[in-house]
Formats: structure tokens, sequence, C-alpha cells
């Protein structure tokens, strides 16, 4: 039989039981991210640059730009591990993404299609 005292201290050996593990896979996720934005940079030119943005659900989108102009994205799951990865990482975070870091991206035709799909040549709005 179970007393109150003894089924909140179970309670709470759960609860720090599911943080750990949930720590732990958000210490994977970040080491992730960091690992694929050095990889980033490291085929871009050897270094890159970054912004980030809050995209809704707590994700955070964070935005590559290479030293060669090329520009990516990753999505963390938090604030805190977009800032950590980006640390990890050495990436140089910038709190915009326009001026200087915006004017270095390079767009290819690809993007110019798909950006101007539907003003020029694209299918109608239904």
């Amino acid at each position: 039989m179970l007393f109150m005292a003894d089924t909140q201290q179970a309670d709470e050996q759960v609860e720090t039981v599911a943080g750990a593990a949930a720590g732990k896979r958000a210490g994977r996720h970040t080491a992730k991210l960091a690992r694929e934005i050095r990889a980033f940079a490291g085929t871009h030119g050897g270094s890159a640059e970054g912004q980030l943005a809050h995209i809704g659900r707590g994700r955070i989108r964070i935005a590559l730009v290479g030293a060669d102009g090329e520009w990516g994205n990753l999505v963390a799951d938090t604030l805190e591990s977009a800032k950590a990865a980006a640390e990890q990482a050495g990436l140089t975070l910038q709190d915009d993404f326009d001026g200087d870091l915006a004017a270095r991206v390079r767009t290819g035709r690809y993007e110019w299609s798909r950006m101007a799909g539907i003003q020029v040549g694209g299918r109608a709005n239904a």
C-alpha cells in the first residue's frame, strides 16, 4: 500500500528521469546542429555567419550565409539550443538578416524562379 508521501516521491523520481532523458536528447540535437553548422561553413568558404529567427511553436530557424555567399537553413527545437549550437560551432550571429549579411547572399536561377513563380509566368492563384 502506497501512502501519499510515497506516491509524491515516486512521481518526482519519474519526472527527474524524464527530464534527464529530455536533456540528453536536447544535448544531442544541439551537438548535431553544431556539426551541421561547421560542415556548412567548411563547404562554403571556411566560415559562415548566421541569424536566429522564431518560426513558430518554439522552433528557431538558423539562417546561414557562407563566406562564398551560399545560404541555408537549419531548425532548432529551442532558442537555447540554437544559441548553444552556434557558440559550439563558432558561428558569428547577426541581430538581423539585412544589410551586409543579406547583401552577401548569392541567389541562383532556381531561387529567382521560385520567388517570382506566382507573379511572373506561374500558375494563377485559384
